[in-house]
């Protein structure tokens, strides 16, 4: 099983890829390869994952908030 640090990684890496364009427009219809609402669902649930278990160990966790520009 993975900790939660390498599954919020995951999901980092993965909110990522979809900001980076795993939309994509033909004309009028549209292709959505992920489901961005999801991934950051699941991403908030393992931040908190691993701050308690930073707070549980007495160290800081190893994270950082990314500021995307407003893209929601």
């Amino acid at each position: 099983m993975k900790t939660a640090q390498e599954m919020l990684d995951f999901y980092i890496d993965a909110e990522v890829a979809v900001l980076s364009g795993q939309t994509v427009r033909i004309g009028d219809r549209q292709l959505t390869r992920a489901d961005l609402t999801e991934i950051r669902s699941g991403r908030k649930e393992w931040q908190a994952a691993v701050l308690r278990a930073g707070a549980v160990a007495g160290r800081r966790a190893r994270w950082a908030n990314a500021d995307f520009g407003g893209v929601t």
